[in-house]
């Protein structure tokens, strides 16, 4: 049923008086605290006589502390349980170059240091994005950027090295030619770390103090036995051929069975105490503590009540082992209690116990604990102990392979091109022989692609975890077909106050759109405070730009009664004096007592503040109305710079007398200005040639100042203490960190625990903590909206066009880089050829990202997970359905059928069309990766899915017969008795 205007108003009214949750949040939005993540202690263990034995430190997890924990059993405080820094995200070699046409660099840097580069375009995730993905390969580590593809300008090496800050040369990158690269460069990729893992499983009884009693246990108990069953299946280690940690499969010599799980695309094998070889003789059960004790996390199942002496880690001798998980059950409930101890030296590492760290449900318990023990494992590799070990290893592979390739790249003279075009076009009496090249390149690289896959060394599927529970990140549709470009917007309760080309409009879901102002008045920022009843808006540009203040409640009134829609003109009375010319301006995020607005006129900065008006808003609006907001500001002081700031924040000090900030970046520096002083300090100076600042966010780590300082590929942490007679204390501290984004963001918003990357076709997600990848939601053409509340993003929605047109126009495209027909990447069909795509806004509710106090349990993952796909016309839906795993053998019989299949050996030849015929003068058109996929929503099984979407799309081949290529591509999905998973499938963005 429709709504009359009038009772469209009254709504709309009501939903703009009532303050939206995300409004009470965006105030602590920046507030976050580390002891979710435990704290350190030192942990002493004693014997029987009350002697020490062994000391450490400890990080100690058990629940956050210091809440509330007035919770039943299995309630959940926080619902943030991802795998960190996931593979599929991660792999950039293995998912995106290998088996793809790509070009490979050598070069040695200033230091005469050898180093690779790898080059590939693809088309991010099918989503018709193409991207340049880069990996420097170098001792110290890898380091991966994404950079926008642009059909009018070649990408140089060059540029490619000069945005990952790797400017001068000893020696100028040369390419390399020889398709055995793919290769080594795998192997490289490899020491990030393995991508299965073993875990020792350890038996405890009760009042057991000592590693060589608990190393002693022959059997476990009936709870232990039902444990051991969650975490896996039971195997017969003769003839196991899947991935066996380290264990015997052929003599027995390390017992006969073990536990061992496939969790999210990784391979498990349990190292567990009673299953390993035991010997009456040897007290200390050496060859069990030589398994367990070399693993670097390892489960302590202890039996016995809360109140007997609890397990601690140094009661075991092992240098290795770095994260201990303490496991108690409870039988009266049916409930399972954890406790996690990291070594002092393990960074902080997700996800953080819920309070209390009690679980009823089992399988939710068995998904949390392998998500913490693999991301634990993953922080251990960045200690030192590890981290040193790696880089020796790196150095030796890179610089052995240099001193391999070298001679051969003075012989080929085709090196000459090395610092020419990325993907430079072939000259014609070159181009059969480098078209040959690139067929033989991409054999070779699908072949290997293939094998690793099949011995174990890759992730099957890992992108399961999205379709077990609603991430936090998931959004919403809020106005779909929004046909104006957006300059600005804020929330406004419920609805969104938009600056556009047509004027000001508020928008709500599912309601006509209202005109505010009209399109005289340009508003370039904007923000609403609900709890203030005030409008901040900088209109204009350049000398005529101004800074005006309104009531809400006056505007809500026009609103309200139609009033005629006010124009530039109609806001004289609304102009802060002072403020001609401004280019930017900033507010303090905490305003409950005092407004404080900071005013950049080039390089002048105007501090203007407002006493928070105590009266109730919604009952004196009336009174309200007939003042003027202006006069409730006062103009304060004014400082001078040396340059206009182009990033601007405040931060707020402990007391808020003489000790408030400003944080300023311009230049190639950021600089900490004190309010009350006038007195700039230097807080970080960017050591690059060129620098865009995005940001500059203001945190508080448990009522303690913070910034997070955001530019070029950076984002870097500094803790700011208060003012100390007279200047800040900005020296490093332990507590500070820095991270790299994948692509160059223009917006960067912080929610609790996560921190969000906005570019121009995806949405970085990341953990303040640490700065580990969770997740990243591949959005065409977005364009982030609002964020001080509920983020508001605008994207596409969908893209129309038929796939023969799509085909005839990438056939047609004259692109700097002529691709080939084996690494083509889809393109937004142009407005001439298909219809202009759609614009839709979407929103992230702030509630989901922050709301602390909103219990949410995990859902099982048996509860079928409901893919969303965008099309034409909305937003289709698709159930999965779940399905066992595949062993080893299983995967072998369907990567030989495959390859008999491609090669054309069945029995049964697929017979050719008139299309295949002629599809050999055409090149050819990338597949569609979701025609027969089938994905996964178990967290823990490998299942079949579409072979031909390996590789997103391309098939795997071992032949460049054109003959067998166009059989191959006309013969239908159904037609391929055998299916495997798509591998590295993205997930893609629920823009519901």
């Amino acid at each position: 049923m429709e709504l009359s205007s009038a009772e469209a108003a009254s709504t709309r009214f009501l939903g703009l008086t009532q303050r939206s949750v995300s409004e009470d949040l965006g105030c602590r939005r920046g507030e976050f605290s580390r002891k979710h993540y435990g704290s350190v202690e030192l942990l002493i263990s004693s014997d029987a006589d009350g002697a020490i034995q062994r000391a450490g430190r400890f990080r100690v997890e058990n629940g956050s502390a210091g809440e509330n924990t007035d919770y039943t059993p299995g309630t959940w405080h926080r619902t943030d349980v991802h795998l960190e820094n996931p593979e599929y995200h991660t792999r950039w070699y293995f998912k995106y170059f290998l088996g793809k046409v790509h070009q490979n660099y050598i070069g040695t840097d200033a230091e005469k240091n050898p180093f690779f580069l790898s080059v590939v375009l693809s088309d991010q995730n099918n989503q018709r994005v193409p991207q340049y993905h880069s990996i420097l390969w170098r001792k110290t580590g890898t380091q991966k950027i994404c950079l926008p593809y642009s059909p009018t300008k070649t990408l140089s090496v060059k540029s490619i090295l000069s945005a990952m800050n790797l400017d001068k040369f000893e020696k100028s990158p040369r390419e390399i030619f020889h398709p055995e690269i793919q290769k080594d460069l795998l192997v490289l990729e490899e020491q990030e770390g393995s991508v299965n893992f073993k875990f020792g499983v350890l038996y405890a009884k009760d009042g057991q103090l000592t590693d060589d009693e608990m190393f002693s246990n022959e059997t476990g108990s009936e709870n232990f036995q039902r444990f051991l069953h969650l975490l896996g299946d039971t195997i017969t280690l003769k003839g196991w051929t899947g991935y066996r940690g380290g264990l015997d499969t052929k003599n027995d010599t390390t017992g006969t069975c073990s536990i061992y799980t496939v969790f999210q695309g990784h391979e498990i094998m349990y190292h567990v105490s009673t299953m390993l070889p035991y010997s009456r003789e040897n007290k200390q059960q050496v060859e069990r503590k030589r398994h367990i004790g070399n693993d670097i996390v390892t489960i302590v199942f202890q039996e016995g009540e809360e109140s007997s002496p609890a397990f601690k880690p140094s009661m075991i001798r092992s240098h290795f082992t770095h994260i201990f998980a303490l496991v108690r059950y409870n039988k009266q409930n049916d409930s399972y209690r954890l406790k996690i101890f990291s070594e002092e030296s393990v960074p902080l590492f997700g996800p953080p116990l819920p309070s209390p760290p009690v679980f009823t449900n089992h399988q939710e318990f068995r998904d949390f604990v392998l998500v913490k023990l693999i991301n634990g494992e993953k922080a251990t590799l960045e200690t030192p102990t590890f981290s040193q070990k790696r880089q020796r290893t790196l150095d030796m592979l890179i610089r052995s392979l240099y001193q391999d390739l070298m001679p051969d790249l003075h012989k080929n003279m085709l090196n000459r091109r090395s610092f020419s075009d990325v993907l430079p076009e072939s000259p014609k009496s070159t181009r059969k022989k480098e078209e040959a090249r690139q067929a033989e390149f991409v054999r070779l690289g699908q072949a290997l692609k293939l094998k690793t896959t099949v011995k174990g060394d890759a992730t099957a599927n890992l992108a399961t975890t999205s379709f077990c529970k609603k991430e936090p990140w998931e959004s919403q549709s809020f106005c779909s077909n929004f046909p104006h470009e957006v300059v600005c917007a804020d929330s406004w309760g419920q609805s969104l106050l938009v600056s556009t080309d047509a004027g000001i409009l508020l928008i709500d879901d599912g309601q006509p759109s209202v005109q505010v102002f009209d399109k005289t008045l340009q508003i370039k920022q904007m923000h609403v405070l609900e709890a203030l009843d005030l409008l901040i808006a900088r209109t204009d540009k350049g000398k005529d730009s101004r800074l005006l203040v309104f009531r809400l409640s006056a505007v809500q009134k026009g609103i309200e009664t139609k009033q005629m829609i006010r124009s530039k003109y109609d806001c004289r009375e609304n102009k802060l004096e002072r403020t001609k010319g401004c280019h930017l301006y900033a507010i303090n995020t905490h305003h409950g007592s005092e407004l404080r607005i900071v005013v950049a006129i080039r390089n002048k900065l105007l501090l203007v503040t407002k006493k928070h008006n105590p009266r109730n808003i919604l009952t004196s609006s009336s009174l309200l109305s007939s003042e003027s907001p202006v006069e409730e500001f006062q103009y304060i002081r004014e400082i001078c710079l040396s340059d206009p700031p182009v990033v601007m924040t405040l931060v707020d000090g402990p007391t808020g007398d003489s000790d408030n900030m400003i944080c300023v970046a311009y230049r190639h520096q950021f600089d900490l200005v004190n309010e009350s002083t006038g007195e700039s300090y230097r807080l970080h100076h960017v050591e690059t040639n060129k620098v865009n600042f995005v940001a500059a966010i203001d945190v508080y780590e448990d009522g303690e100042a913070g910034l997070l300082l955001c530019y070029n590929y950076v984002c870097q942490y500094r803790k700011v203490y208060p003012f100390n007679g007279g200047s800040p204390l900005i020296q490093p501290s332990a507590y500070d960190f820095h991270f790299s984004w994948n692509q160059v963001p223009y917006a960067v918003v912080c929610a609790f625990p996560y921190i969000l990357a906005f570019t121009t076709d995806s949405i970085e997600i990341r953990l303040v903590v640490n700065g580990n990848l969770v997740h990243t939601a591949v959005v065409p053409e977005l364009q982030l909206v609002a964020s001080r509340s509920d983020i508001y993003f605008k994207a596409t929605a969908a893209v129309s066009g038929s796939s023969d047109s799509s085909s005839k126009e990438m056939s047609s495209r004259s692109s700097p880089q002529t691709p080939t027909a084996y690494d083509m990447p889809e393109c937004p069909l142009s407005s001439v050829e298909g219809e202009v795509p759609c614009k839709n806004l979407y929103k992230i509710p702030l509630s989901n990202l922050v709301g602390r106090s909103i219990e949410r349990p995990l859902k099982s993952p048996l509860a079928p997970k409901v893919i969303t796909t965008t099309t034409s016309s909305g937003i289709a839906s698709l159930p999965v359905t779940h399905s066992l795993s595949l062993s080893r053998m299983e995967i072998k019989e369907i990567a030989s059928r495959t390859r008999k299949e491609l090669l054309g050996l069945l029995d049964e030849p697929i017979p050719k069309t008139e299309s295949a015929q002629k599809q050999k003068k055409v090149p050819r058109r990338q597949s569609d990766p979701k025609q027969g996929a089938v994905r996964s929503t178990s967290s823990d099984r490998i299942i079949s899915g579409s072979f031909e979407s390996y590789s997103e799309g391309h098939h795997l081949s071992t032949s460049s017969d054109p003959d067998t290529l166009a059989n191959r591509e006309e013969s239908s999905p159904s037609s391929y008795p055998f299916q495997l998973i798509s591998l590295y499938d993205e997930d893609i963005i629920d823009l519901k």
